[in-house]
Parts: structure tokens; sequence; C-alpha cells
């Protein structure tokens, strides 16, 4: 839920702890402990299991910052943000182009969990437990959860984390989280940047989870869970690149050549953002840039 959440009600909802029996089949013995995720059970949600979770639809959740038990969430209503129908306001396109921030990708992700689990004023509660933490950690050093960060100079000269998100890319999809800032704007940046990079990467789902009128004003909008599935599956489908060398090995070669791979995915279409600000000529900024880039189809 790119923004935190501190409430949602329950109508909305569909806790489905019985979900995970589909989706530990074939798991290690090892790893039985984890499919209960019960108030005793202490341990990481397996990385194979949330990405299981994920593929499907569902995704967890905790009631609060100490609470040890998960609850697997499946909205009845789904937020999604598509990549084309971002809505950059003129406000926002000027703080861009004004360089206020500077915005980098996984750098930081254990400093942005933190800070979005964190109290804030409208919410002293978080439903990003200590446990659920831990899990994203161990997922993004399996290379599956992503970070933005926004940094600020301070008076000294010394860059400030002042606004970010997280979230899990696998294939076609990123499926935000939670989202913070701690000043202006910072988290409209660091959404903007997201969509500019997903959208280079090309990717096709940025699922949201639930909506607020933050996220509706950046274009956000809702669908029936049922249809947030369809674009899932599309999301999911196979991956091909042409190498010769992989073709000529014979190893999961497809006809011409093409090699079944992992999708590029935020690090990628990130890194790609930043080439393109540095070919396009000394008089651009990455602000500007993507500024730009989201203008044309906002």
């Amino acid at each position: 839920m790119l923004y935190q959440l501190s409430y949602t009600p329950a109508q909305r909802l569909c806790r489905r702890r019985s979900a995970l029996s589909g989706l530990t089949r074939g798991m290690q013995p090892a790893e039985e402990h984890s499919r209960k995720m019960a108030r005793d059970d202490t341990s990481i949600i397996p990385p194979e299991l949330l990405l299981r979770a994920y593929r499907a639809g569902i995704f967890p959740m905790a009631d609060s910052r100490d609470d040890p038990e998960i609850y697997w969430v499946e909205p009845r209503q789904r937020a999604i943000l598509p990549l084309e129908g971002f809505h950059l306001s003129k406000s926002l396109a000027r703080t861009l182009r004004r360089e206020r921030f500077r915005v980098t990708c996984n750098t930081a992700f254990d400093a942005v969990i933190d800070q979005c689990a964190a109290p804030r004023p409208e919410a002293e509660e978080s439903w990003i437990s200590m446990r659920i933490r831990d899990s994203y950690r161990e997922l993004h050093r399996e290379g599956y959860a992503h970070s933005i960060e926004v940094w600020q100079a301070d008076p000294d000269g010394n860059d400030r984390l002042v606004g970010g998100l997280y979230g899990v890319g696998f294939a076609r999809a990123f499926c935000g989280e939670s989202m913070f800032s701690r000043v202006p704007d910072a988290s409209k940046v660091a959404l903007a940047w997201l969509v500019a990079a997903l959208r280079r990467a090309g990717s096709e789902l940025l699922d949201c989870q639930f909506s607020t009128p933050h996220l509706a004003s950046l274009g956000a909008v809702e669908i029936p869970q049922s249809k947030y599935l369809a674009l899932l599956d599309a999301a999911l489908r196979p991956y091909w690149t042409t190498s010769s060398s992989a073709a000529a090995a014979g190893a999961g070669a497809g006809a011409a050549g093409a090699v079944r791979t992992e999708a590029p995915g935020l690090p990628e279409g990130f890194a790609a953002l930043l080439d393109d600000v540095a070919s396009s000529g000394p008089y651009s900024s990455p602000g500007n840039f993507i500024a730009q880039s989201l203008t044309h189809t906002s």
C-alpha cells in the first residue's frame, strides 16, 4: 500500500490464513513451521513463500508493530496505478525540475522500511511488524524487494533521507508496499521516479493494494480483485530475449535464438533512466528529464 495504512475497513478485506495451504505445496519439510505464521512463530516469512503469495494476488499484514502473527490479505477491491495514467500536477513537475531532491534506488532499503514502519502523527501503529520488516529485508537480499530513496541536503550539505518507498518486483509487475515523507512532496517525487523507471523497464502493472485520496490524486484507480488477477496473470507471462550464445548452448532456448529469462525490473529501469539522462546532453537534469517523460502521458 503505497502510503502506509493504519486501519483498513474490515468489509474491504478477506483475510486468508487458509491460502497458505496451496502456496506451500512443494516446499521443503524444514520450511513447514513457516506455513502457520502463528503467534508463537517468530521466524521470517520464507522468500519463496512471499513470492508465491504475490504471484497469487495476496500479501501479508500484521495488526501492530509488535504483533508476531501474520494475516494473508486479498482485497475485494484492488488499487492499481496505470503506468500511462500517472497524474503529474504542475506543482509536482516544478518540484522535479527544481532538483530539490536527489533520488536513488536500492541504496538504503533498510532505512526506508524502518521509516515506513515508524510512528507518525496520524498513525501510531503500523501494519509493518518487526517480523514483516525482517522478511522483506531478506527478500531484498534475494533481489526481489526494492526501494526508492529521496534525499535532501541539510544546512551542512549532508544528504538526509526525507522520503521513499519500497515494494516487491517480479516479472512485469511491481507491488508497492509503503512510502513515507518527512518533507512536502518527497513521497510524490519517489512515486514519480518509480513510475518512470517501471515504464522504462517495460513493466505493465503497478499494484497499490488499497486506494487512498493521496494515491487517487496521482492516478490510482480501484478495480475488482478478479480484474486485478487477470492483469497479474498477463504480467506473469514468460519473458524472452535474444541470445545467440545461449541458443547455441541449447539451454532453454526457443525459436530463433529466443531465451526465457527474468524480465527487467525496477533497478534495471532506474539505471536505464540515468543513462538516458546522461546521454541527453549537459543541459538536462534528472528531475527535468523525469518531468518531461511523465508530461507526455499525464
